[in-house]
């Protein structure tokens, strides 16, 4: 198991003036950081940070997202599901860039659009069909993309580990996963640690978020994350177990994210108490 922390907790498009933080997050424990990749216009970039990274002893993942209906996977236009395939193409050379051997997030549909319903066929389908397009070329980089169900105040096509399961069956890819995050496991699963288990057996459970139920410091607030860190290693999962809480240092994630107040004094609080979490729950 290795321990990640995601750069939202500080900004949506990590530069050299984060850099510094590298090398004060190896000190405190981490193996690993995770970079958003929202800003695709330059994949070079990334080769930077992920130089940066390892220059200070830390792996990388990737989050990226699909950022507006111009490139949304479940658009019943043909067109704009070929754009959000072509995003996807461009996010993924920039994670083979960066080094990173997961891109995890939300990437079956734009944030924040309803339609008033539930997850159709069609929509389950055509973004089913985008990730079909994007996942050779995801194999061929050593990439796994782990799909992140969200709560359905975000959004509304995948919001379970059991409607995850289906969908990753429906894609049928062996670089086509999902990512647990237990924010939104806090608020969409009857049992949130119980579902672990629906989406361990499938062997297709390929990263894990530690977030509290306000998503601030993890420990802090009544989310299971010990039970869940505890059921991981109990299940054998040895993957990345990653911090995410949001701040706000990203003008647009605040808005996103629905976070309106503080929930920290300072980012090091959330990773310090965070990682001393996960080690003493694992150890």
């Amino acid at each position: 198991m290795k321990v990640g922390i995601n750069f939202l907790l500080w900004t949506g498009h990590v530069t050299a003036e984060h850099f510094p933080l590298f090398a004060e997050l190896r000190r405190a424990g981490f193996d690993g950081v995770e970079v958003p990749i929202f800003d695709v216009s330059d994949p070079a970039h990334y080769a930077r940070v992920g130089a940066a990274a390892r220059d200070e002893g830390l792996e990388c993942t990737a989050s990226t997202v699909l950022p507006d209906e111009r490139c949304n996977a479940i658009s019943d236009d043909s067109a704009i599901r070929r754009a959000a395939i072509a995003r996807l193409y461009v996010a993924l050379d920039c994670a083979h860039r960066l080094g990173a051997k997961v891109l995890m997030g939300p990437y079956y549909q734009v944030i924040g659009q309803f339609t008033g319903a539930g997850p159709t066929e069609r929509e389950l389908e055509h973004a089913a069909e985008v990730h079909r397009a994007i996942a050779p070329a995801a194999e061929a980089a050593g990439i796994r993309c782990a799909l992140e169900p969200l709560n359905r105040f975000e959004t509304h096509l995948l919001n379970t580990m059991e409607q995850a399961a289906r969908f990753v069956e429906r894609v049928d890819h062996p670089n086509i996963g999902i990512t647990h995050d237990t924010f939104h496991a806090h608020i969409e699963e009857r049992d949130p640690v119980a579902s672990l288990t629906t989406i361990a057996k499938t062997g297709k459970l390929f990263h894990v978020h530690v977030s509290e139920n306000d998503r601030g410091v993890p420990g802090s607030g009544h989310a299971k994350l010990r039970e869940t860190i505890a059921e991981l290693k109990r299940l054998g999962y040895d993957e990345w177990l990653t911090i995410e809480a949001f701040g706000s240092a990203v003008p647009g994630m605040s808005a996103a994210t629905r976070v309106w107040r503080p929930f920290f004094a300072a980012p090091s609080e959330v990773y310090r108490k965070g990682i001393r979490l996960i080690r003493d729950v694992w150890l």
